[in-house]
């Protein structure tokens, strides 16, 4: 630790006797005058050479102001021509005193260091601030700042927080103009927390700290984490172009082609990193954290990725339902559906897997909220509301400068107007009422705009369901002549 020196520096203490130097008849300013001339110098006069000139400074020779006892010894002239040494009206001695006054702002200071081992600096400054907060009260005007490296761990951090976005957007960006797909390139994003996961445990398994080194390697860490997801997902899109359609087979082919570049990759940056987190030497503070943080992420994002880059790669790429044009699948699953219609409008409104039920006054509330003629009615009360709140205007204020001769020959006149018109005021009043009657126009237009629109949903739902009672009686009617018939041919057929 170290404290820096404040005092310690012998200095010469002259404590007047007020009451002595009354008994003499003699003042303190002149006995001030006669040490600063005797120590210090006073100017006494000028020197000429010439045209040059100099000031004549009046002070004791070296020899006669080397020693306290040269100023015990100082003679001091009295009002009646005496003469006595200071000591005989002044205390002098000496008295440690500052070797030196620091300034930082204009403001003095003291500065206390000290190293730190084993520990975080971070920790130790809270530590600090805690202990102070809790039994020291400092005196008005005093307060305590942190600097060294805590200061400069603070603004990192704020440098680190501007840094690592800007670093994780242009990775993003870097990946979309890979790619051309935001799908694709947020699927490959993915390895970034993925990564994140292994460099936290690393370090809660090391017991560091998070610092500014260890944010730096959370960066280099984000850059290379991306590779496993670009080599996967570059060989998907390769597969996919040389005819594999079947996802689950692209995957199963691209991360078993790509599985030995995925793990020499993570392989290669973790051994080149290894060196520095067992390092031991200077500047291993430094270069630990940043290692480990590397390290840990590259294990976590390589496991990870193989395994949940592909899972949502197939979510992602796979349709909810996988139709081919040609195949018995696609076949059956559209005659599915034609059934399922099919057997909705025979079965007079039993609801299939893809159509619901419709009342009529479910009807006729979807189709008020959907029309657009009722959007526009509504669009046009708004407007009208809107205006009728501009309704009253007053005209803009002419001002008007005019410079030149008026009355007198001999003055030169300014004229300022300032003029301002405003209408009567019933004008505004029936400006009001007009816009009024706009609104009340508008909206009965919306209502006669919903009455139109009520008996057209009315009459459409009537007729279907006339239809689908016609279908169904015709159907019945199809049975009984099948039936009829079928009776014609049996007793035609027993004669």
């Amino acid at each position: 630790m170290f404290v820096e020196e404040i005092t310690g520096l012998p200095q010469i203490s002259i404590l007047f006797d007020r009451d002595k130097i009354a008994q003499y008849g003699m003042n303190i300013n002149e006995i001030n005058a006669v040490i600063e001339t005797g120590f210090a110098g006073k100017k006494a006069g000028l020197v000429y050479e010439g045209e040059r000139r100099f000031d004549l400074v009046l002070r004791l020779d070296k020899e006669s102001r080397a020693d306290i006892r040269d100023v015990q010894n100082l003679f001091i002239k009295t009002p009646n021509g005496q003469q006595i040494p200071l000591s005989e009206v002044a205390n002098i001695s000496f008295k440690p005193g500052p070797i030196q006054i620091q300034r930082d702002n204009a403001k003095r200071r003291i500065i206390i260091g000290f190293n730190v081992r084993n520990r975080d600096v971070k920790s130790i400054v809270n530590d600090i601030q805690h202990i102070i907060n809790s039994n020291v009260k400092m005196p008005a005007g005093y307060f305590i700042s942190y600097g060294g490296q805590f200061k400069n761990l603070e603004e990192a951090n704020n440098r680190l927080s501007i840094a690592l976005p800007i670093a994780l957007f242009l990775i993003l960006l870097l990946l979309y103009f890979t790619f051309n797909s935001v799908k694709q390139s947020l699927l490959i994003f993915t390895a970034i927390p993925l990564a994140s996961i292994g460099g936290v445990i690393a370090l809660v398994i090391r017991e560091m700290p998070f610092s500014i080194s260890a944010g730096i390697g959370f960066i280099a860490l984000f850059g290379v984490a991306v590779l496993n997801g670009i080599v996967l997902i570059a060989e998907f899109n390769q597969l996919e172009k040389e005819g594999v359609d079947d996802v689950y087979k692209r995957v199963r082919l691209g991360t078993k082609i790509r599985l030995r570049p995925v793990l020499m990759t993570a392989m290669v940056a973790s051994l080149g990193f290894l060196p520095m987190a067992i390092s031991s030497s200077s500047g291993a503070e430094v270069q630990r954290p940043l290692a480990t943080v590397v390290i840990g992420g590259l294990i976590s994002a390589t496991l990870l990725t193989l395994i949940v880059l592909p899972v949502l790669y197939i979510l992602f790429t796979k349709p909810f339902f996988n139709l081919k044009k040609n195949s018995a699948t696609s076949k059956s699953f559209f005659l599915f559906i034609l059934i399922g219609i099919s057997s909705t409008i025979i079965a007079q409104g039993v609801p299939s897997k893809y159509e619901r039920p419709l009342t009529l006054q479910q009807a006729i509330k979807e189709a008020l909220d959907k029309n657009n003629s009722i959007k526009i009615a509504e669009y046009n009360i708004r407007v009208q509301r809107v205006l009728k709140q501009g309704s009253v205007t007053i005209p803009k204020a002419e001002f008007s400068y005019t410079q030149g001769v008026v009355s007198n020959p001999t003055i030169n006149d300014n004229l300022i107007n300032v003029t301002q018109r405003f209408d009567f005021p019933t004008i505004y009043n029936e400006q009001s009422k007009l816009l009024q009657e706009r609104i009340n126009s508008s909206e009965s237009n919306k209502v006669v705009n919903e009455t139109i629109l009520i008996e057209n949903v009315k009459l459409a739902y009537l007729q279907f369901q006339y239809c689908l009672e016609n279908r169904k009686l015709l159907n019945e009617l199809d049975s009984i002549y099948s039936k009829l018939s079928r009776s014609s041919d049996e007793r035609y057929r027993s004669g």
